[in-house]
């Protein structure tokens, strides 16, 4: 029956139904297997485990197969209902065990409650792809992670004060340019703090900073590189010397919870750290002279291609705007890491977004920049620049987190940048559509939908029962 060995069968829930179906009481029931009726009893009420003589002669009584009582059912079920009320909008949820019991004792109200969940979030991701982005966070109740995106789209993606600050402390220090930010920074912390920079021991898995204010030591992986050792110790500069600043932002912010409080002043303290390393207007003023090649801005100001990606979605000062960039990270299984947007571009907040971005294509091309002209369902268009970054990987054994990395603009701003040369962005057909999602994408004719949209049905070819390769969507 696919269990492991030794593993008792708990069926009351699925032999009462059967019961019930067939119009039997418990001494019929009892009779028809040569049971006595306490002992009946007591299996439908998860007191004795079915045994093989009972399990058989049952499926000889009601004409049915042995695995209508395998528990691989059950567990799956428990495994949706544990989803969907671990929900942040069903409250508290349960835990595993409460699950595990209601999908055993009362399947059909586990199911009822899963695919009332399903019907929830199918409506909720329609509504959300209708509202304004600013609505959204009043429409959901948002994870700590969704609160403090909003939180940072409120902004758009901008912090003057912080970027203010950020420019002054590079100023002192003499940076600007790629160079020894790392070391200048140390002698900062050392300076001002009292604080020694160590390096940790090369453990696997060990925190890129970790810092001990008793004994004033800070420390950081051994796995950094130049740029990455500079951005952490930027990052503990701005909790120690701006903290005011970041709590400030946090409180006018009025956020839901504890969590997404610490999350948006990490968040800060990042954005100081980027603006430190990159200061506003000699990065602003690089980027158009280099008409936004992020390699070659990488090479200037000694960071990373996600970091100065991350960068260029924040130049939003009035008076010298760069060019408005929506940033996003994804992993190889769709999940959306980072999303920020300095434009009204709306990133799906539930489900997946869409296999024909490029930002998924870059997977296939590791380490290399791809380009897309991208059409909304709308009809607004966005030009995408996306490539693979690779975190960690140090050592044989050592776990690699891989992820692709996007900027994106709209189109009439795409001229701006060095990789639209030879694109024809006047061409409607160059565009290639996307959507948000399929659950929301009303897109009738694309071959790589993965599931009709919430209130359609794909049409399916009669002889090969299955999805005709380009489907067609029919009103159910």
């Amino acid at each position: 029956m696919g269990r492991p060995a030794g593993r008792k069968i708990y069926a009351h829930a699925k032999l009462r139904r059967l019961r019930r179906e067939r119009g039997m009481n418990q001494v019929e029931l009892a009779r028809a297997l040569g049971l006595s009726t306490s002992y009946l009893n007591q299996i439908e009420h998860s007191q004795r485990p079915l045994t093989a003589p009972v399990l058989l002669r049952i499926a000889e009584v009601f004409g049915i197969d042995p695995e209508f009582f395998s528990e691989a059912d059950e567990e799956r079920l428990a495994t949706d209902l544990r989803a969907a009320l671990g929900d942040e909008a069903c409250g508290a949820p349960v835990l595993p065990e409460e699950a595990v019991d209601v999908a055993r004792d009362h399947p059909e109200v586990a199911r009822a409650l899963v695919s009332l969940h399903r019907r929830y979030r199918d409506a909720a991701e329609r509504v959300v792809a209708l509202a304004s982005p600013e609505d959204t966070a009043a429409l959901l109740p948002a994870e700590p992670h969704d609160e403090v995106r909003d939180f940072f789209y409120a902004h758009h993606n901008h912090f003057k004060d912080l970027d203010t600050e950020a420019e002054r402390t590079a100023e002192g220090l003499g940076l600007g340019t790629a160079g020894r930010a790392a070391d200048a920074l140390t002698a900062l912390l050392a300076a001002r703090h009292r604080i020694k920079v160590v390096q940790a021991a090369p453990e696997r898995g060990a925190d890129a900073r970790r810092f001990d204010a008793g004994s004033g030591l800070l420390l950081l992986s051994p796995w950094l590189s130049e740029g990455q050792r500079a951005f952490q110790l930027a990052t503990q500069l701005a909790l120690l010397e701006h903290s005011p600043l970041l709590d400030a932002l946090v409180d006018a912010a009025d956020l839901a919870s504890p969590q997404a409080a610490d999350l948006a002043r990490i968040g800060l303290a990042n954005y100081f750290a980027g603006a430190l390393l990159m200061p506003y207007a000699v990065f602003h003023r690089a980027a158009e002279e280099l008409r936004y090649d992020i390699e070659l801005l990488q090479a200037r100001f000694g960071v990373g291609f996600e970091t100065v990606c991350h960068r260029l979605s924040t130049l939003q000062r009035t008076g010298h705007r760069g060019v408005p960039f929506s940033f996003l990270r994804v992993d190889r299984a769709g999940n959306i890491s980072k999303r920020q947007s300095a434009t009204d571009f709306h990133f799906s907040r539930l489900g997946g977004t869409c296999p024909l971005w490029t930002v998924y294509e870059a997977f296939s091309a590791p380490g290399r920049i791809l380009t897309q002209v991208a059409e909304m369902p709308d009809g607004k268009r966005y030009f995408w620049v996306a490539r693979t970054v690779t975190r960690g990987g140090f050592g044989h054994r050592a776990p690699r987190a891989d992820f692709a990395v996007a900027l994106g603009c709209e189109l009439r701003h795409a001229p701006r940048l060095v990789y639209a040369e030879g694109t024809a962005l006047d061409d409607p057909g160059a565009a290639t559509p996307i959507g948000l999602g399929c659950r929301i994408c009303e897109r009738r004719d694309c071959a790589q939908r993965a599931r009709p949209p919430a209130g359609g049905r794909l049409a399916v070819d009669p002889d090969r029962r299955s999805h005709v390769p380009y489907p067609v969507i029919t009103d159910a």
